[in-house]
């Protein structure tokens, strides 16, 4: 019997394959570690102490720290724009203005009585504690000269393009899939390719003759009734998932009227949960926040500052400022007058909890009483850039709860006795909510 002879031609293909997209990797590998090598000079640059009479760096946190609740650098807020004030005035004069300004302008300093009424008569705090030094470091940062932002734009993390002259992530995959498809190809060629020679040689080709195997499928009793009690089954159990799930709205996330970021205020700038939910601590409810607890600070942050090194952000500094200013819209409150307007806009919030109507929870008792802590039931919200319900708030995920959780006494003379006399009764030095009652119906069902 003749046979085929042994070609290494598609052997030879394969290997020149494999060696191309191998250099292809280690080529472009090479170019994206090289490519952060000049961040290290551009930070060092960037970290070196101005010079000057004060420090910009000191001055920059005495100025976040004691004036910007009441200052910005480049827009009117209660007080005046502080960038380019040590050119206003003179040096000696403002160390007499920031030590006690109410003084002066009893005294009936011109400059003093003209500065105060342009601000609508606000008192400026006295800071008699600061020395020259000190205040010098201020002017120094705010005489600093507005930051341009950078003429070349950086790559997103995980976007499709890499650092400065790297290769772009798609165009990888995109030259990957085209030697796929190159190697598919030439498999067909060479299939065919085999087959003519066989046909030149004379040699037959074995020909095998299958049963269809849906024919052969149908014919098999057995395969058939198991198949369809398998199909039943799953069948069956998704269907119960489904209804499990009816009226549950886990990972519930609508987009609200106005953005709030909680990953924002309560991470990076580690606002408390219950400064703005602070019924939780003694109401059946949390409550949803007056938009006068956001103007408490929002009155002074016209402007989203952020950081440029920061990676919470995961919108535009634009975007944020604008929803700074539907706020604003909302309460009426005109930043460059520095007043309300007495025009309101109520504020459409969408509800994300909601239990159903037979079912009765009580926050002070979790908040207060037992002391457990918001993210216990809320989830991180800390890392939420949009709020979600994080569980799933059923009957089931309750008394879990209710069961795992130890009762705190320490210091809660409200439990004391109760404890002491159930733990003798059970056994048990620490009691678990279900061991206090927890479990039982009339608890959240009456």
């Amino acid at each position: 019997m003749k046979k085929v002879g042994n070609h290494t031609s598609f052997s030879r293909i394969l290997l020149f394959c494999l060696a191309f997209s191998l250099s292809f990797s280690i080529t472009s590998y090479a170019q994206d570690a090289t490519a952060p090598a000049a961040a290290p000079a551009a930070d060092a640059a960037a970290a070196a102490p101005a010079e000057g009479a004060g420090d910009p760096v000191k001055g920059k946190e005495l100025f976040n720290t004691l004036c910007a609740a009441c200052h910005k650098l480049d827009a009117k807020s209660t007080g005046p724009a502080l960038r380019g004030v040590a050119d206003k005035h003179d040096r000696a004069w403002i160390y007499k203005w920031v030590a006690n300004s109410s003084a002066m302008i009893k005294a009936g300093d011109p400059a003093a009585v003209k500065l105060f009424a342009e601000n609508n008569n606000a008192v400026m705090t006295a800071f008699p504690q600061l020395s020259t030094g000190d205040i010098d470091n201020i002017l120094a940062y705010t005489s600093l000269p507005i930051e341009k932002p950078a003429g070349g734009a950086v790559a997103p993390v995980g976007g499709g393009a890499s650092q400065d002259g790297g290769m772009s992530n798609n165009l990888v995959l995109g030259l990957l899939v085209l030697v796929l498809a190159v190697l598919i190809v030439m498999l067909v060629m060479v299939t065919k390719t085999l087959r003519k020679v066989a046909e030149v040689k004379g040699l037959e080709l074995p020909e095998t003759s299958s049963v269809s195997f849906w024919k052969a499928y149908a014919k098999n009793q057995f395969l058939v009734l198991v198949t369809v009690i398998l199909l039943m089954l799953a069948s069956s159990y998704f269907l119960y998932g489904y209804l499990m799930q009816v009226g549950v709205d886990k990972d519930y996330q609508p987009i609200q009227p106005i953005h709030f970021s909680h990953k924002i205020h309560a991470g990076d700038n580690g606002i408390d949960c219950k400064y703005c939910h602070s019924s939780a601590r003694v109401s059946k409810t949390s409550g949803i926040p007056s938009l006068n607890v956001c103007m408490n600070c929002h009155k002074n942050i016209s402007e989203f500052q952020g950081d440029k090194d920061s990676t919470y952000v995961e919108h535009s500094k634009e975007f944020y400022s604008g929803e700074i200013k539907k706020l604003y819209d909302a309460v009426g409150w005109d930043a460059t007058a520095q007043k309300y307007t007495g025009k309101q806009k109520p504020v459409k919030w969408v509800r994300i909890h909601n239990l159903p109507d037979f079912v009765y929870f009580n926050h002070s008792q979790h908040v207060s009483v037992a002391g457990v802590e918001c993210q216990t039931c809320h989830g991180p919200v800390e890392t939420f850039e949009v709020m979600k319900q994080h569980a799933p708030l059923t009957m089931g995920w309750c008394i879990n709860c209710h069961r795992e959780t130890d009762v705190k006494v320490e210091g809660n003379d409200y439990y004391k006795k109760i404890h002491d006399e159930l733990a003798k009764k059970y056994g048990v030095v620490k009691l678990t909510a279900a061991n206090m009652g927890g479990t039982e119906c009339g608890k959240c069902h009456y």
